[in-house]
């Protein structure tokens, strides 16, 4: 299976990069190809919301968000990962998902699996409930297959998740997938 990540931390050495790389250690021992897509480091703008792509033809905006829709579109799986910011996916990932918008109908004919994985600072009980409703909403408005997700909380530093349970999570969900 071909596996796509898409990273969306300004860290690249925070949590969340190392919860992915769990998962994706796992996933390359079951033998799956992966390919790592970082929206937090590329350029990838916010959705005008002009409609010109119709939800099924070319955005107007001329941007890395080209090759990231290739990549979506070539994978049979789209991993996304992030930091919890305010109860959310962080921004440069909210900006890759909404330019989803302008292949939406393509996209969501395929049915990818997805995963999921969110790191935050906050262990207290509900603290990934918007996240992951926002998650769920999507995966059903997409027509995705949802295969896990890791809503590691109390792993605010690189530390804390280290010593987290979480890893050991991520690793055994990447070693899951089939």
């Amino acid at each position: 299976m071909k596996i796509l990540v898409i990273y969306g931390s300004p860290h690249k050495k925070g949590s969340s990069y190392l919860l992915a790389n769990e998962f994706i250690k796992g996933v390359q021992e079951s033998h799956h190809e992966v390919k790592v897509f970082d929206v937090a480091h590329r350029h990838i703008a916010p959705c005008l919301g002009c409609d010109h792509c119709g939800m099924n033809g070319p955005c107007i905006q001329n941007d890395d968000m080209g090759q990231l829709r290739k990549d979506m579109l070539d994978h049979d799986m789209i991993v996304f990962v992030t930091p919890l910011y305010y109860f959310g996916i962080s921004a440069q990932l909210k900006a890759a998902i909404d330019r989803m918008y302008s292949f939406t109908m393509e996209l969501s004919s395929m049915h990818k699996k997805t995963a999921f994985i969110c790191a935050a600072w906050n262990s207290s009980q509900g603290t990934m409930d918007a996240v992951k409703m926002h998650y769920e909403a999507l995966v059903d408005y997409m027509h995705f297959q949802d295969v896990g997700s890791i809503l590691a909380t109390g792993c605010g530093t690189p530390s804390m998740t280290l010593r987290s349970p979480f890893m050991e999570k991520a690793y055994q969900l990447g070693k899951s997938i089939r």
